[in-house]
């Protein structure tokens, strides 16, 4: 019994040590053969998955504001990188410690020692290591100048092997400003605004090269003839003003501050051209913080029921239909505020009596508006939903940037009509409209009819050769007739002198325009949260800008348009105005001119002093064609100036009488002199004649004489008597007057203090005009709740 159990055991073993050698035979020779037989096949596999193409990113373009201020590039980051298989060893062993040095003090997250060890691993692999990324941070292009000089890295790429992998980053020079405008594009080729929108210009064509996969998971570029460039992308000009979007997005910050408002947008367009000036979105994201979080001005979010300012349309089609219909006519608007129109009833914050129809829109009345157009179209309402799409208002404006959103407009036909929407739809609810279509309709008002698309970009360009050029495409040449467009003109004319909008009326310059505000429609129905507006144009005599104000959900007890919107409004215009220089001639010509004579001039540089004497408009003429040097032949009286030579010859010393220091220098230090001067202004004597023989080396003494003579003090002058021919509210302060609501200028018996003269170089004294100091238009008092938007 043992026997065979010990029998059994050794047959067990012998078979397992049998199956082990048959087993590591097998081995052997399967690595034998893939050794020897197939090693060609499968070395060429690894090298053709470890050498692949890569594509090589284009330099993406830039995006320009309308004088050319960049607001978006690409700006160029580095890795740090190196190879140390190029690297001989003698060049190695005499550097690796000054470079370590370096790299430790530059990096700042690791010892001289750890990088010293580092780049003795990476070196002392026997080529094993071909690439070895020193530090993870990317560098600027000034740092990699500095690093390039560098023990080690100076020898170049093929012996020093440092490579420096670009990286382009996105970039803002103005930080926020116009961030949702100008927008951006994700990894995953999404994004918004111009960024996105112009993708396709901006990306350019990627090109791509050699790149070895290393240990890690990194690739390291291999430079040869393979290489295809890639071509940078295009640069897009914008019509935005940098100046004015600042100026939109400061105003209406400070609205949705005071107001605690949700969220708001501005926009400020040119009438003629359509060239949109300022596009100011901002969002709240908590408690007083605000930010370019979407673009309410163009996109679904800010597409809304426009309450009042939609108001301007139901008149049109009113005027159009029925052009009989006068401003003078009367509408009874009932005396209690409220009234039930074609099965809804209609309320006005004030009850109104009888009222003309210039005055039902002037006070924004929504029973009158209602009541006007039930009367006339309710047997035809197909006809009044025909003319809001002869306005264009039921279609998108095709936008240059994604994502517009799209009007909604309905009409008889459609299945929510009720007999209440002809009434409801001509005060501006049961429809949407972004504020730019709302803006373009308006602007079409001040353009004389003629309804254009608003454009943000204006060209396409590569470097300086213009690839595409953009103009403002007319939608409709013609809304409606001369005789309509003068009647609504002068009822948004009325709204800011005698209406809704008093507030914000200036004597500098004139506005017109319409308020709005509108319940917002919620879970259902309509709440007391309120959507304000104002939108108008302005000078309203010869419209220059056409611009829309929105501030949503605003509290702090003032809710309409005429008391949120508004005051952002004339805040743009009169910032809009002021850069302006034709607004400006107007206000400049009732200042009167203090005359006064051309500053002296005696000698200098012909080009400089031309260029003086055309900047301050003075005539010149010239006796010294071809001369550098000159003279004037006149005196500060005259109203011409005259040149004539002053000869500089060689190896004699100049004539610099009558120059500044400046240029006496140039003349005299560039011909071997040493010069002292002593004393400030022009050279009145020199110590060297003029017209002497020049000794290199000698010293001439100048003696200067200060620019001009003290002056006397001119005797004071009364206050000039106020008139309106003058009256300036921008430059003159004026206090409300609270019974009427106009401007009180305030008299003052005080006599100015005589001004002390500054040094003017006249050969007589000047006296001096007193200037005023510009001063900031007080705010007329905010109006009480029941003021109506």
């Amino acid at each position: 019994m043992k026997g065979s159990v010990k029998k059994s055991i050794v047959t067990r073993v012998r078979l397992a040590f049998l199956g082990v050698c048959l087993f590591s035979a097998a081995i052997v020779w399967k690595v034998t053969r893939i050794q020897f037989k197939e090693g060609e096949k499968w070395r060429a596999l690894e090298q053709e998955r470890r050498i692949v193409y890569q594509p090589v990113f284009a330099t993406r373009g830039n995006i320009y504001s309308d004088n050319e201020s960049i607001m978006a590039t690409s700006l160029p980051f580095y890795r740090v990188a190196w190879d140390p298989s190029v690297v001989n060893n003698a060049l190695f062993e005499s550097k690796a410690d000054s470079l370590a040095l370096l790299l430790s003090r530059f990096f700042g997250d690791r010892s001289k020692q750890e990088y010293l060890r580092k780049l003795k691993n990476a070196h002392n692999s026997n080529s094993q290591v071909r690439y070895l990324r020193l530090n993870s941070r990317q560098i600027n292009f000034q740092e990699k100048k500095q690093l390039a000089q560098w023990p080690i890295f100076r020898a170049g790429k093929n012996k020093g092997g440092v490579i420096f992998e670009k990286v382009d980053k996105r970039f803002r020079p103005f930080g926020g400003l116009a961030q949702r405008t100008i927008g951006f594009v994700n990894e995953d080729k999404n994004g918004a605004g111009l960024e996105f929108s112009f993708n396709r210009h901006l990306a350019g064509k990627d090109g791509e090269a050699l790149f070895e996969r290393m240990p890690g998971g990194v690739v390291k570029p291999i430079y040869d003839a393979t290489e295809v460039k890639p071509l940078d992308g295009y640069d897009v000009k914008t019509t935005l003003d940098i100046n004015l979007q600042d100026v939109a997005e400061n105003a209406l910050y400070k609205s949705l501050v005071d107001n605690n408002a949700q969220y708001g947008c501005v926009i400020l367009m040119e009438v003629k051209t359509g060239e949109i000036k300022a596009v100011a979105n901002l969002g709240k994201v908590a408690d007083g913080v605000y930010r370019e979080d979407y673009n309410y001005a163009i996109a679904d979010q800010g597409r809304t029921e426009p309450g009042s300012t939609f108001k301007l349309a139901s008149m049109m089609a009113l005027f159009e239909e029925f052009p009989e219909v006068s401003l003078n006519d009367t509408v009874n608007t009932g005396r209690t505020g409220s009234m039930k129109i074609g099965g809804a009833v209609k309320t006005d914050s004030h009850p109104y009596g009888r009222i003309s129809v210039k005055q039902v829109f002037e006070k924004s009345s929504n029973i009158g508006v209602a009541k006007l157009i039930n009367d006339h179209f309710y047997q035809k309402p197909e006809r009044y939903a025909e003319y809001l799409k002869k306005f264009g208002l039921d279609r998108p404006l095709g936008f240059h940037m994604s994502g517009e959103a799209r009007p909604y407009v309905k009409d008889p036909t459609d299945r929510s009509w009720s007999r209440t929407s002809l009434t409801t739809m001509s005060i501006g609810y049961e429809l949407k409209l972004a504020p730019l279509q709302t803006l373009a309709f308006y602007n079409a008002v001040a353009n004389n009819g003629v309804k254009v698309q608003p454009i943000i970009v204006k060209e396409i360009r590569q470097v300086d050769k213009v690839v595409e050029q953009y103009d403002a495409k007319v939608l409709i040449p013609k809304i409606c007739s001369d005789e309509t467009l003068a009647k609504v003109k002068a009822m948004m004319e009325g709204v800011v002198s005698e209406g809704t909008a008093r507030g914000i009326r200036t004597l500098d310059y004139s506005i017109a325009g319409k308020t709005g505000t509108a319940w917002k429609f919620k879970n259902g129905q309509y709440t007391k949260v309120y959507s304000t507006s104002f939108v108008g144009y302005f000078p309203a005599n010869n419209p220059k800008y056409s611009c829309i104000v929105v501030v949503d959900s605003p509290k702090n007890g003032r809710i309409y348009g005429a008391d949120v919107a508004a005051p952002v409004f004339r805040e743009v215009a009169d910032k809009a105005m002021a850069r302006d220089n034709a607004s400006q001639r107007p206000l400049l010509a009732r200042a009167p001119r203090a005359k006064t004579k051309i500053p002296t001039m005696q000698a200098g540089l012909q080009d400089e002093l031309t260029l003086v004497c055309q900047k301050i408009g003075v005539g010149t003429s010239s006796q010294a064609q071809g001369e550098d040097w000159v003279r004037t032949t006149s005196d500060s009286g005259a109203r011409l100036v005259a040149w004539k030579p002053n000869a500089v010859r060689r190896g004699q010393v100049p004539d610099v009488a009558g120059m500044t220091l400046r240029d006496a220098l140039f003349l005299l230090e560039n011909r071997g002199l040493r010069v002292k001067a002593l004393g400030t202004g022009r050279v009145r004597r020199q110590s060297l004649a003029a017209g002497s023989a020049l000794r290199r080396g000698a010293t001439v003494l100048l003696e200067l004489q200060p620019i001009g003579a003290p002056q006397a003090a001119p005797a004071p002058q009364a206050a000039p008597a106020p008139s309106k021919l003058i009256e300036n509210k921008l430059l003159t302060p004026a206090d409300p007057d609270p019974a009427h609501g106009k401007a009180v200028v305030v008299k003052t018996n005080r006599k100015p203090a005589p001004i002390k003269p500054a040094a003017v170089e006249t050969k007589k004294p000047v006296a001096r005009q007193p200037v005023t100091t510009p001063a900031k238009p007080r705010t007329e008092p905010a109006k009480s709740k029941k003021a109506k938007a």
